[in-house]
C-alpha cells in the first residue's frame, strides 16, 4: 500500500506539499526525490522510489508524475506519464487479480487488495495526465485520456465498483474521471460524445455518492436544456427493459430534474435552488406547469419560503389555466402579515383579475400597489392597472362611472406606451380600448400599427383590423384583410377568421358564400377533433386522477 503523509495541505489538489512516501512497510522522504527531479535524473528517482518502496516501474513513475503535477510542473508530469503503459498495466493487473480470486477461493472480477493499490496508482496517473492535458488547452487528447480511465476500470471490475470493495483513493479517481469526461468532450466540441459520457456516467455500476450524482444528472439536464444539440435515443443496450425512455432532449431533461428533486425530498442530497429553476423552465416549455405545481406541493417544509412558495404555485397554476386557485393563492401572499408588497405577486394579481369584471375592482387595487414601484416593472404595473378599469367599467351600471373608468384605462394605456413604447400588447390593448369606445379612427390606426410591429405574424392583430373595418361599414375591406389574414395563419388557428369572414359576407348579403365559409369551418372543427380528439381542460385532468386514486 502506498500512503503519502502531507506536512501541508490547502485543500486545492494541485496545492497539496506532500513530503513523504510509505509503500509496503517502508519510508522515503520526499525531498530525496524532489533533489533527483530538479536535477533532471528521473531514471535515478524512478530507481531509487522502486528500490526504496518496492514498487513497479508503473506505480513508481505514477507516483514521480503525482509529485511533478503536485509541484505545478504539468510538462514534466505529462512527460513522466507518457511512459505508462495503461493497457499493459491493465491487463496485468487483472490477469493478478484473477489469480489471487482463483488462489483465495474468492468471487471472480474481485480484486485483491495488492492489485487495487496498484491499479489505484495507475489509473490516478492517467487521471491526472488527463487533467494536465485540460490545462494545457488540449481538451480532445484530455478527453481522450479520461476515458481509457473508465474503460480500463470496466476492465479491472468487470461487475463493476459497486459490487466491489475499493478503497478510498481509488473510488475517489474513478468518481472525479465519471464527471469530468463530458465536460472534457463539451470542451472539444465533441457534443454526442459528451452525451454518451453522461449516460454512461449514470447507467453505469461507478458506485458514485449522491452528491456527485447529483452534479452529473444537473449537468446533463442543463446540457440537454440549453446547449442547442439535439441527442440521439439511448441505444438499446443500455435501457433496462420496462423503463421509460425518452423521446427528445426536454422529456430527458425533465426526467433527469424530477429524479433530482425526489432526492432532494428524501434528503439524500443538498436543496439546490437551480435544479428547481430549470424545471421550471423546461415545464413552462412544455406547457406542464401543473406538474411542476405538484412537485411545488410535494417539497419539504423549510426548503423554500412559505411566501415564494405561494407565488411560484400561483404562477404554476396561472399559466394551467386555473386562475381562482392562483388568485386565493396570492391573497395569502399579499396578506398584510406576509409580503403585502411584492411587485410581481401583485402585477400577476392583477393581471387574473383584469380578465374577470366581477374581480376587476380588487385588480385595480393590486395593480396601484404594483405601480407604486420605481423600477422597471412600473410600465408593467400601469398597463394592468388600464386593464382592470377597462373591465371595471364594463361592470358599472351607471354611465357616468362606466365613462370616468374608461377614460382612466385610456389614460393608463397610454402612459405605460409611454414607459414602454416597443410593447407591442401595449398597441393592441390601446387599440381595443379605442374601438370598444368607438373611437375607430384612432383604433384603427393602433391596429395597423399593431400589424406593422408584429409584422403580421399575430392573428389577432388582422382580426382586429377587420373588425374596425367592418364598424365603419368597410366591409369588402374586412374580408380582403380577412382573407390576407387566412393566408397567413396556420390551419388548426383559422377558426375565428373563418367565423368572421361567415358574418361579413352576411353583413353583405352574400348568403351562399357565408354558407360555403360556414361549411368549411365545419369541416375544419370535424377534422380537428378526430386529429386530437374531444379537449380536455387540465381541472377535467385533475378530476378524473383523484377519482382514480379514491378507487385505488
Amino acid at each position: 500500500m502506498v500512503e503519502s503523509q502531507c506536512a501541508e495541505a490547502s485543500g486545492n489538489e494541485d496545492q497539496i506539499l506532500v513530503r513523504e512516501l510509505c509503500a509496503n512497510g517502508a519510508c522515503m522522504k520526499v525531498d530525496e526525490v524532489e533533489a533527483k527531479l530538479d536535477a533532471g535524473n528521473i531514471q535515478e528517482a524512478e530507481s531509487s522510489i522502486r528500490e526504496g518502496l518496492s514498487l513497479s516501474l508503473e506505480e513508481a513513475r505514477a507516483l514521480i508524475g503525482r509529485l511533478e503535477y503536485q509541484r505545478g510542473n504539468i510538462e514534466g508530469a505529462l512527460g513522466v506519464y507518457d511512459g505508462i503503459d495503461l493497457q499493459a498495466a491493465t491487463e496485468r493487473l487483472q490477469s493478478l487479480a484473477d489469480n489471487n480470486a482463483a488462489r483465495k477461493n474468492r468471487p471472480r472480477d474481485s480484486p485483491t487488495s495488492g492489485s487495487q493499490h496498484a491499479a489505484s496508482l495507475v489509473l490516478e496517473a492517467i487521471y491526472l495526465k488527463s487533467k494536465s492535458l485540460q490545462k494545457l488547452g488540449r481538451s480532445y487528447d484530455a478527453a481522450q485520456e479520461c476515458k481509457s480511465v473508465l474503460d480500463a476500470t470496466e476492465k479491472i471490475f468487470q461487475q463493476g465498483i459497486s459490487d466491489v470493495q475499493v478503497d478510498n483513493r481509488l473510488q475517489d479517481t474513478v468518481s472525479q474521471a465519471v464527471e469530468l469526461l463530458p465536460e472534457l468532450w463539451k470542451q472539444a466540441g465533441y457534443y454526442p460524445e459528451a452525451i454518451s459520457a453522461y449516460r454512461r456516467a449514470l447507467l453505469s455500476q461507478w458506485n458514485l455518492d449522491n452528491d456527485c450524482c447529483a452534479r452529473i444528472q444537473k449537468a446533463f439536464a442543463v446540457f440537454l436544456l440549453h446547449s442547442g444539440v439535439e441527442a440521439a435515443s439511448p441505444s438499446l443496450t443500455s435501457q433496462v427493459e420496462g423503463s421509460y425512455v425518452p423521446k427528445h432532449n426536454l422529456e430527458e431533461a425533465v426526467l433527469l430534474l424530477l429524479i433530482l428533486v425526489r432526492k432532494y425530498s428524501l434528503g439524500k442530497t443538498k436543496w439546490d435552488p437551480s435544479v428547481m429553476e430549470h424545471l421550471s423552465f423546461a415545464l413552462s416549455i412544455c406547457n406542464q406547469t401543473c406538474v411542476l405545481g405538484k412537485e411545488l406541493e410535494e417539497t419539504l417544509p423549510g426548503v423554500l419560503h412559505r411566501v415564494e412558495r405561494w407565488n411560484t404555485l400561483a404562477l404554476c397554476y396561472s399559466g394551467a389555466g386555473q386562475n381562482r386557485v392562483a388568485l386565493n393563492l396570492l391573497r395569502k401572499s399579499l396578506h398584510k402579515h406576509e409580503r403585502p408588497d411584492h411587485v410581481v405577486a401583485l402585477l400577476l394579481a392583477a393581471k387574473i383579475c383584469s380578465e374577470d369584471s366581477h374581480l376587476a375592482a380588487e385588480g385595480v387595487e393590486y395593480a396601484q400597489g404594483g405601480a407604486d414601484d420605481e423600477q422597471n416593472l412600473k410600465g408593467v404595473a400601469v398597463h394592468v392597472l388600464g386593464l382592470c378599469l377597462a373591465k371595471q367599467a364594463k361592470a358599472s351600471s351607471s354611465d357616468f362611472e362606466r365613462s370616468r373608468l374608461q377614460a382612466e384605462a385610456l389614460k393608463s394605456l397610454e402612459i405605460a406606451a409611454s414607459l414602454e413604447p416597443s410593447n407591442p400588447d401595449l398597441v393592441f390593448d390601446l387599440g381595443v380600448q379605442h374601438a370598444e369606445q368607438r373611437n375607430l379612427s384612432a383604433a384603427l390606426r393602433y391596429a395597423k400599427k399593431y400589424i406593422d410591429v408584429t409584422g403580421g405574424s399575430m392573428s389577432k392583430g388582422w382580426r382586429l383590423l377587420a373588425l374596425i373595418l367592418s364598424a365603419q361599414q368597410r366591409f369588402s375591406e374586412a374580408t380582403v384583410v380577412t382573407d390576407a389574414a387566412l393566408d397567413e395563419t396556420a390551419k388548426w388557428e383559422q377558426g375565428p377568421l373563418l367565423r368572421l369572414k361567415a358574418k361579413l359576407k352576411v353583413a353583405q348579403s352574400l348568403p351562399s358564400e357565408a354558407i360555403e365559409t360556414y361549411s368549411y369551418l365545419l369541416a375544419l372543427i370535424q377534422a380537428q377533433r378526430k386529429s386530437f380528439g374531444p379537449v380536455i381542460s387540465v381541472s377535467q385532468v385533475i378530476q378524473k386522477n383523484q377519482k382514480k386514486k379514491k378507487t385505488i
